[in-house]
């Protein structure tokens, strides 16, 4: 039951090219977002679809290739855990911020 613990599994698509940090350590950071949908029918019968954005994270050799094989628009399959960070902005005002830091990735698709 171990590996149950804090793990997200996510198919979507990507929402804006990959920012990618190289790191004053040498590390290589990727950030991006994956939309998530989900489809239901609504009381009178109607499709409604409803859109989900997920923060995503990628170390190392994860976010290489998210730098050479992960544009705008891909579909891809993520695994990975949750975090929750907070930070001040610029005007002292906290903000809270949730992640996925992707572990494993699927590229799908064409």
């Amino acid at each position: 039951m171990s590996t149950l613990r804090n793990t997200v599994q996510l198919i979507g698509h990507v929402g804006n090219d990959p920012e990618i940090l190289n790191l004053e350590s040498g590390k290589k950071l990727a950030k991006f977002s994956v939309a998530t949908n989900e489809s239901y029918k609504n009381a009178k019968g109607e499709k409604i679809t409803d859109t989900q954005w997920h923060n995503i994270v990628a170390w190392g050799k994860t976010a290489e290739l998210v730098e050479n094989y992960v544009p705008k628009g891909k579909e891809i399959g993520i695994e990975g855990k949750l975090t929750s960070r907070s930070y001040e902005d610029k005007d002292g005002v906290k903000r809270y911020i949730t992640e996925v830091v992707c572990n494993e990735l699927l590229l799908l698709g064409k």
